[in-house]
């Protein structure tokens, strides 16, 4: 039976959130002065012994005063520090105010002489329950073929979209006069990002991380309850939540054991919501990158679902052998858009950690030294994770679950290896005027999602070593996300005292509701400017828009939110 302690429903995310926001505005009236600059905190707030750092605009004064909100009264007066400058943030000058030290739970601001006070922010152990829930609940409100219920999403709730019985096959997909006409079900699965498409690349990625999640905090995820339609059962949430997408990528495998890329329509959807979209769904190409994909992620389901379904579990297993030996006989069955199509390509021809991936998941599920030889001989570099580069899922993977499978000196050449990555990043945090192990290059597509892996990196490097220090660098990204960047937003919808209003997400575009789903985090600073909307500044910590049209800053994924779950549960789980 559940932990009903730990239960919370969507009513109450969004209680908490629109109340937070309507105290955080009356006590900003507490400020003496005010200008157009503002202190940059976590808007949610900090654990009690995290280190605890703000950024504050490079004003004459040299002090900062800590306010308890509730009594008024200054707890804490301290020294700012000396001026810095981000390169990534432009000329900008800033200061720290560091308060790591205060530990009393409770409601606080700071207030600079010359500057509006900061966001009201909470010190205590749970500040991140209810946007971890939140950010885990977005998959269920963007489930596909399924109509969202009002008790279960509140005013979030739609009618029924893409039922996906009726798809057909794309040429990319099957040649021949018996795939033309034939209509084929893959029902179930998640809305990719924006648009209402399913990518198998993007949602191997995306469900893996959430079965991570789950193998590694099972303490957070067995209690938790999300209230979706599954919760009455005997199965953590979270694993009712990845089987609904899991489910979905069963149906993309062809009898010959290939995978479909994608399916999509051919043109890009109008602003509309799932039930209004009425254009013909397609299953398109067949490739070994997604292949490879969905052999890694069904054979990691395979093992963390089988106490639950053990059924379900051989079947997964069966499945993912089926899709590696495919890929073994088609190695360079690589995407290539159709003429025709428009939906978003996914394209990877670099598929070296896609099969040390599949390899060491293959391994782990099996036991059979045969995949873990294979893993070997690749001999792949490692950087944080992302849908094109999976190659540290397969070491992660492997140092958490292979322990007993190996040698001493085997697991603990992995475990080097997993210290040096980790050992980049935290020196980057170190390094960094801003406290946030970012570097220009971070700056890209997703660049919040960029930030999150590096922290999953710096947390299991954390426990692996037991070294606090990597703790604080993955605390670092978190508070970057939830507002201390130079933005001034924290990035995940509904959470924080400025949070996106107008992502790039055709349900909160279309629904008629003013706020948007909540627990949704956006992509992210970055200077590319790919759709040429209008940007203040081409900085690239700055380079972002609240608005539709800004779907390279603004958008939301799949593959972005699972990372966020993922540090999100590590925090609640301390």
């Amino acid at each position: 039976m559940k932990n009903v302690v730990l239960k919370l429903t969507l009513i109450t995310v969004f209680f908490f959130s629109a109340c937070s926001a309507v105290v955080k505005g009356d006590f900003s009236k507490l400020s003496t002065e005010s200008s157009n600059q503002k202190i940059a905190v976590n808007q949610l707030g900090y654990l009690v012994n995290s280190e605890k750092i703000a950024i504050v605009p490079n004003v004459t004064a040299t002090t900062y005063d800590l306010v308890d909100v509730n009594t008024n009264k200054v707890i804490r007066s301290g020294h700012l520090s000396h001026a810095k400058m981000w390169d990534n943030a432009g000329n900008d000058t800033f200061k720290h105010a560091d308060f790591t030290d205060i530990v009393t739970p409770g409601n606080y601001l700071l207030r600079v002489k010359g500057v509006r006070d900061s966001a009201v922010f909470s010190i205590n152990n749970h500040v991140y329950d209810s946007v971890h829930t939140a950010a885990l609940k977005y998959y269920y409100l963007n489930r596909s073929s399924i109509e969202i219920e009002k008790k279960y999403a509140g005013i979030y709730a739609r009618p029924l979209g893409h039922k996906d019985d009726d798809v057909l096959y794309h040429s990319s997909a099957e040649q021949g006069d018996d795939f033309k006409a034939k209509e084929v079900q893959s029902q179930k699965g998640w809305y990719d990002a924006g648009d209402y498409g399913k990518y198998v690349v993007n949602s191997g990625i995306a469900t893996y991380t959430l079965l991570a999640a789950f193998e590694h905090y099972p303490e957070v995820y067995q209690k938790q309850i999300l209230n979706i339609p599954e919760s009455s059962d005997n199965v953590p949430d979270i694993i009712n939540e990845a089987l609904w997408n899991l489910e979905w990528l069963i149906t993309m495998q062809s009898k010959d054991g290939g995978v479909y890329h994608k399916l999509t329509t051919i043109e890009w959807p109008g602003y509309e919501m799932p039930h209004e979209d009425k254009r013909t769904r397609y299953l398109i190409g067949k490739t070994t990158a997604a292949s490879l994909n969905f052999a890694a992620t069904l054979s990691a389901a395979s093992r963390v679902i089988a106490p639950y379904s053990p059924n379900k579990s051989k079947q997964y297993l069966g499945a993912a052998i089926k899709a590696w030996k495919y890929s073994l006989e088609n190695r360079t069955q690589y995407y290539e858009q159709p003429a025709d199509v428009k939906s978003g390509e996914y394209g990877d021809s670099q598929l070296k950690d896609e099969f040390a991936w599949a390899a060491a998941e293959l391994f782990l599920t099996t036991k059979d030294n045969i995949f873990y030889n294979f893993y070997k001989e690749i001999n792949i570099h490692y950087s944080a994770p992302s849908w094109r580069n999976v190659s540290y899922l397969s070491l992660s993977s492997l140092l958490f679950k292979a322990k007993d499978l190996l040698s001493e000196q085997q697991y603990e050449d992995l475990k080097i290896k997993q210290k040096h990555l980790a050992d980049v990043y935290l020196k980057q945090h170190k390094n960094s005027p801003y406290i946030v192990a970012m570097e220009k290059s971070d700056f890209v597509w997703g660049s919040n999602s960029a930030a999150l892996n590096k922290a999953i990196v710096l947390l299991q490097a954390a426990q692996l070593n037991n070294n606090s220090q990597y703790l604080k660098a993955a605390q670092g990204l978190v508070d970057y996300i939830l507002g201390r960047n130079p933005t001034g937003y924290s990035f995940v919808t509904g959470f924080g005292d400025k949070t996106p209003q107008h992502p790039h997400h055709r349900i909160s575009q279309s629904d008629g509701i003013t706020a948007p789903v909540p627990g949704m985090l956006v992509g992210g600073p970055q200077a590319g400017q790919q759709d040429e909307c209008n940007y203040d500044t081409n900085e690239p910590a700055k380079s972002y828009s609240d608005s539709w049209c800004s779907y390279s800053t603004n958008e939301v994924a799949i593959n972005w939110n699972a990372p966020l779950v993922y540090v999100l549960g590590a925090f609640v789980s301390r």
